[in-house]
């Protein structure tokens, strides 16, 4: 019998059955289980061990892969460079070029029976077929270089894609120890640990699991989380979401035999079946015909992720945790996001340019056919000759020239190319960009909403205070200094109540610090058990996870986590830990003076609050708290409670009250050195940021006045999140703009919020019309549920390690180090990539403006361009490629971030920016059209006016061209600075793509003009004539300072251009794509309107990010996207599946508060103030606060109020509260209100000329 790493080669269950096995929910699941004997025999057919995992060895893996295949869903195919070519070569324009090029070539060659004609046209004609000829070439050109930086777009793409996929990691057993591998790598027979905020990237069959919650949406389209467990639905499905405690799962299918893989590669034969739907249906729109509705083989795919009416339920109806009715507040998430500030600007411009183009083109074309008609046959009087034809054909070369050069071919390229060069330069600045507008979006920011652990803090925790039987202690206590029955409850109930998932490893070199695993807060506590000299994992072990009863894991709605284990002697005990305002109101007892038990009463909770945990907070400490309580089936002590059978578990209000509490400990948190400096830079360039944490309101304003959000002698707020909704809901309970917009352009610090209040938050500064130029906003957020916050943000910024799978698919860029300072590389590199296209678009402009204007006058003057096709092919192709490339790789300086944020609403193209487009186009008609009519006379040449249609090129025509180009090339200079600098020449040696692209175009150049000859229209010229272009040329920089000289601000505001709303015209952009987008849709643009739009302004297609290279990889791209590992089934959005993303996600609920709130906020208004309060509760304190400060030996003791003041001034820093999702539920935002009887300066603070005003 075959062996394979000593076990047989045989499953004892086949791939089939695995596959069938997965199908089964619920009750039906667990019955399908039973009938291979179990969990534990399942692992056993599968040679796998629940505690051990696989073994890990190289023959029995590939064995796995063999048979039950890699987690990997094989990609589409990338499209061809030829597919490429083909896609490139549909551009209306180009086709218009090509026939009229073929035209005019077949013309060259036909010599009709011409008896008038004189001797010499034979030899003209003989080059007549060279213009035809380099047209085609130069067209071969144009589609050869599109198609090949779409070709490497795609490979970069696909690149960044894997970089995201590659960064995706999952924890599982393997040997017995817990290591994080690849997704790709899973496979079946694995051991899965899951936790809070996973993406689950395979299927299985659970183990153990702890108040497990699935989001399965994605698969099912109900929004409903899903309960887990062994006994009630133990099937965990690859592509759904965790939003609630953590399990082991044996993986049982992996790719494209898991749900997720099954369903995608349905998908993959709808689409195709969808793309041949659309090509029919074009078919049938140009016959005619009215097009099929919808593609039926899609609607049957997506059938399974559809959302279930709401009258039906799963057969696992009694699992569904029913989420919160009020949907309405988060449902537009699911909408495409609005266009990105610089695309709708792009779009308009587009537009009005191509409507320019398109008008001077035809124009130019009606005009020289008429002068030519009336000159030959009104004048001249002669016949009808087939010759004549080719005339016409040139004429209208001409014209469909003047149209290429009018609309700024360049531009999409300068997009892509600057936002492709700036996101792979942003990678090394820790920006994983995953949605290329977003790193453009950032430049123009106004607001930042960020977290606090993590982000602005190291996020690595210590515990640095501690009050344990009424001792404080400034320095960490030892064993010895706490009682022995209360050290052996907290030492127990920290190492059993944390995740499993959290542990502390040995640093890699002997001096390194120690490493801290999963949550971060639960690290800090277990360190704080390994400094009391007890080894937590030799209690793990003792009492391992199966051995729980009970577990109430971490949500930002309970801000706590409780662990229930059987005693020994019989019953239960419940320990628990969370925020400690949250924990002390549950709290009946606490162990006083040398650990004897005490009642725990209101007034001792107050004191304790005011005299311990308010100054922790104050000095930048989370306060946690630690407490427990027993149930006991016999005689009950004071602070247990007896029960006949097994309590209620599910009854958790009753189960978490009259705790005895254990002790309250600091957690200190450091702000990273580096983010007071990158918050001074943030300000400085104008954009306000603010902190939105879940932390306590003190600790918030501690941390928020370190690292510079609070400034002395501002006028700012300080919110918790109950204050906040009381302030921006009317007296029904809804949220309104107006009231929203009284509170935040003042708000800094928003504490204690929930993720609600950061959606509506952002939302509300996002839709406000209160700043002139409209906010836009950037998000920081780690966890499952800052998903909606993250997706409504303009750029969503997701922890890249502190942050779960769900916030990192929500975001449009990933933080690879988690700190604050990379966001302001971002903001550099967007306010860059903003920079380096109205760089470019300044440059094109003139050039545009100068090619239209000459070939249209020249048309009208003198019967001819003076630039022909082949010339101005070679300036639109050749310029505007190599220029687009050249300035879109400036790299960003400091001096941008000296500057205020554009905001949504300024106009794309300054006055400065006109002034020096209309200033140079002045100088370079003056100096072209000065050559075209007297130059002849000048330079003492032969006039090339008036030349026979067969003429060979002249001196006369090739100098215009010549000097068009060096005052061109001499401009791109001038165009490097767009804020009216004097200095253009500043860091262009830092630049070397520019001044190598710069030197390449002038040797190009002196090429074409000596050699060129008849392919280029061109003659050689002398050395002197050389120099007079290249002297009309230098002049270019001289005028650049003389138009530099003229103030700005006595121009016209209409000089301005892409000004207006982005709305405004933001519709226009989808209309070349609507047709593939809504196939059923009722508003369906005219075909004609389409091409229009598609081929005159070409522009338009290819502007969003740019369109044209997503036509060339949108479906790729969209495949990587969604396959992300073949989970996130949730972010298949766009034409393939009829559900947007948000439809029924679970994501997009939430609990909105009830009318009653308010009633609650009012009593709590009617309560004295702070001052009064504490008189009135002067009180003897009934309990001894000992002091142990840096020095053990010196105490003090604060007798019933003998003693008067009470100094904590730790050296403590910051904490955070921020759901750091770590591998474990944590704490983070612990606690949602601090006790409403506690002073309370938390409801608002008005900071004016430094003095401290607080009102409630």
């Amino acid at each position: 019998m075959a062996t394979i790493d000593g076990r047989p080669a045989q499953y004892g269950i086949s791939l089939k059955q695995l596959r069938e096995l997965m199908e089964h929910r619920g009750r039906e699941g667990v019955a399908m289980i039973c009938e291979f004997g179990g969990i534990h025999e399942l692992c056993k057919k599968l040679y796998t061990s629940p505690n051990e995992g696989l073994s890990g060895s190289k023959a029995d893996e590939e064995h796995r892969r063999e048979t039950f295949g890699s987690n990997i869903i094989p990609p589409k195919p990338p499209k061809t460079f030829l597919t490429l070519v083909w896609e490139a070569l549909q551009d209306v324009t180009l086709i218009i070029l090509e026939v009229a090029a073929l035209v005019s070539l077949g013309l060259s060659f036909y010599k009709p029976a011409d008896e008038d004609a004189p001797v010499l046209q034979e030899e003209e004609e003989h080059h007549g077929w060279i213009e035809g000829l380099a047209i085609l070439i130069s067209v071969i050109v144009v589609v050869i270089v599109t198609a090949f930086n779409d070709y490497s777009k795609e490979r970069q793409f696909r690149g960044l894609q894997n970089r995201i996929e590659g960064e995706h990691k999952f924890s599982v057993i393997r040997g017995g120890e817990v290591c994080q591998i690849s997704v790709g790598d899973i496979l079946v027979g694995d051991i899965a640990q899951i936790k809070y905020g996973d993406l689950l990237p395979a299927d299985g069959c659970l183990i153990q699991s702890n108040d497990l919650k699935v989001d399965e949406s994605s698969l099912t389209g109900e929004s409903d989380h899903v309960k887990k467990g062994p006994d009630v639905d133990p099937m965990v499905l690859s592509g759904t979401h965790v939003m609630e405690g953590s399990g082991k799962m044996i993986v049982t299918a992996v790719g494209v035999n898991s749900q997720a893989g099954i369903i995608f590669t349905l998908l993959g034969a709808a689409v195709d079946e969808q793309e041949a739907e659309i090509k029919k249906m074009k078919k049938g729109e140009s016959d005619g015909r009215t097009p099929m509705k919808g593609s039926q083989t899609q609607a049957q795919a997506s059938s399974q992720r559809q959302p279930v009416s709401e009258g039906t339920k799963s057969e696992s109806d009694g699992n569904h945790v029913p989420q919160s009715s009020s949907t309405s507040a988060p449902a537009e998430t699911g909408h495409k996001k609005e266009k990105s500030v610089l695309q709708a600007k792009l779009t308009k411009l587009a537009i009005q340019i191509g409507y320019a183009g398109s008008t001077i083109a035809v124009l130019t074309v009606i005009i020289l056919i008429i002068q030519f008609c009336i000159k030959t046959f009104v004048i001249d009087e002669k016949p009808w000759k087939n010759t004549y034809a080719n005339n016409l054909v040139k004429h209208l070369i001409i014209g469909v020239t003047v149209l290429v050069v009018a609309v700024p071919e360049g531009l999409p390229l300068a997009v892509t190319l600057s936002l492709a060069y700036s996101v792979k330069k942003m990678m090394k600045d820790n920006n994983l960009v995953r949605h290329l507008d977003a790193c453009e979006t950032m430049g123009n920011a106004t607001a930042i909403c960020s977290d606090k652990t993590g982000t602005l803090t190291t996020n690595r925790m210590t515990v640095v205070q501690s009050y344990i039987c009424e001792k404080l202690c400034k320095v960490l206590p030892t064993l010895s200094d706490i009682p022995q029955h209360v050290g052996n409850l907290i030492t127990m109930g920290i190492s059993v109540n944390s995740a499993y998932t959290s542990n502390i490893m040995g640093g890699q070199n002997p001096g390194d610090l120690p490493i801290q695993v999963g949550n971060k807060t639960e690290c800090s506590l277990l360190g704080f058990v390994q400094a009391l000299g007890v080894k937590y994992q030799s209690i793990r072990d003792e009492i391992p996870e199966d051995k729980f009863t009970r577990v109430y894991t971490f949500n930002s709605v309970r801000k706590s986590m409780g662990t229930v284990i059987p005693r020994p002697n019989g019953g239960y005990r419940l320990y628990t830990k969370g925020a400690s305002e949250i924990i002390m109101k549950k709290c009946a007892f606490i162990y006083g003076h040398e650990g004897t038990l005490e009642k725990f009463t209101r007034d001792m909770q107050e004191r304790l609050i005011r005299e311990v945990i308010e100054p922790m907070a104050c000095d930048g400490l989370r306060t946690i708290s630690v407490a427990y309580r027993d149930f006991v089936p016999g005689k009950a002590a004071l602070n247990e409670v007896h029960i006949d059978g097994e309590p209620n578990w599910d009854d958790e209000e009753n189960i978490m009250s009259n705790l005895t509490c254990l002790c309250v400990v600091g957690i200190e948190d450091p702000v990273r050195p580096e983010v007071p400096d990158a918050i001074r830079k943030c300000q400085r360039a104008g954009i306000t940021v603010r902190m939105v944490t879940g932390d306590n309101i003190n600790t918030a304003r501690s941390i928020a006045s370190k690292c510079g959000i609070l400034r002395p002698n501002d006028d700012f707020l300080i919110l918790e999140g109950k204050e906040f909704n009381r302030r921006i809901r009317d007296t029904n309970g809804d949220i309104q703009q107006h009231l929203i917009d009284k509170v935040w352009p003042k708000l800094r610090v928003l504490a204690r919020s929930s993720p609600t209040d950061k959606y509506t938050l952002v939302k509300g500064i996002i839709d406000s019309a209160v700043s002139e130029n409209r906010e836009v906003v950037a998000v920081t957020g780690d966890g499952t549920n800052d998903g909606p916050a993250l997706k409504k943000a303009d750029v969503g910024f997701a922890m890249g390690i502190a942050g779960t799978d769900v916030a990192k698919e929500a975001s449009d860029i990933i933080l690879t180090d988690d700190n604050f300072s990379s966001i302001v590389k971002a903001v550099m590199w967007g306010r860059n990539v903003y920079d380096s296209i109205a760089k470019f678009l300044q440059f094109q402009l003139t050039v545009n403006v100068v090619a239209v204007i000459v070939a249209f006058i020249g048309a009208c003057a003198v019967q001819d361009s003076p630039l022909k096709a082949v010339q101005m092919l070679w300036v639109n192709l050749i310029m505007d490629t190599l220029a687009s490339l050249a300035l879109a790789t400036e790299l960003p300086t400091p001096d941008l971030l000296l500057r205020k944020p554009y905001g949504r609403t300024k106009p794309l193209i300054s006055r400065t920016m006109m002034k020096n487009i209309l200033g140079q186009a002045l100088y370079q008609l003056f100096i072209i059209f000065s050559l075209l009519f007297v130059g002849d006379l000048i330079l003492d040449i032969e006039s090339g006016r008036g030349q026979e249609l067969n003429a060979g090129p002249t001196q006369h025509f090739t100098i215009i061209f010549n000097t068009f180009v060096m005052m061109t090339l001499f401009n791109e200079i001038n165009a490097r600075k767009i804020h009216g600098q004097r200095n253009v020449i500043e860091g262009l040696l830092t630049n070397p793509i520019f001044y190598t692209i710069w030197i390449f175009t002038m040797i190009s150049q002196v090429l074409i003009i000596q050699y060129g000859k008849m392919a280029f229209s061109t003659k050689a010229l002398s050395l002197d004539q050389w120099l007079w272009c290249v002297f009309f040329g230098i002049g270019t920089l001289v005028w650049g300072q003389l138009i530099t000289s003229v103030p700005t601000r006595k121009l016209p505001k209409i000089l301005s251009w892409g000004r207006g709303h982005p709305e405004e015209y933001t519709d226009a952009m989808n209309l070349g794509e609507e047709r593939f987008d809504s196939i059923d849709s009722d508003k369906k643009p005219r075909a004609g309107q389409i091409l229009w739009i598609r081929g005159l302004t070409r522009l338009q297609t290819q502007i969003s990010v740019p369109l044209r290279v997503i036509r060339a990889f949108r479906s790729t791209l969209e495949d990587l996207n969604e396959r992300r590992s073949m989970h996130s089934l949730h972010s298949l959005r766009s034409p393939r599946t009829g559900m947007p993303l948000g439809v029924g996600h679970p994501l997009y609920n939430f609990n909105l508060l009830s009318p009653n709130y308010n009633k609650h906020q009012h009593q709590q208004q009617q309560q004295p103030p702070p001052q009064q309060q504490h008189n009135q509760s002067s009180a003897p304190l009934p309990l001894d606060i000992s002091y142990i400060d840096e020095d053990p030996q010196q105490q003090r003791t604060l007798h019933n109020g003998r003693t008067t003041s009470v100094n904590i001034s730790g050296s403590a820093s910051t904490t955070q509260s921020k759901r750091v999702p770590g591998l474990s539920p944590g704490f983070s935002e612990i606690a949602h209100t601090l006790q409403q009887q506690v002073r309370s300066n938390q409801n608002e603070t008005h900071h004016s000329n430094g003095q401290n005003e607080t009102r409630i």
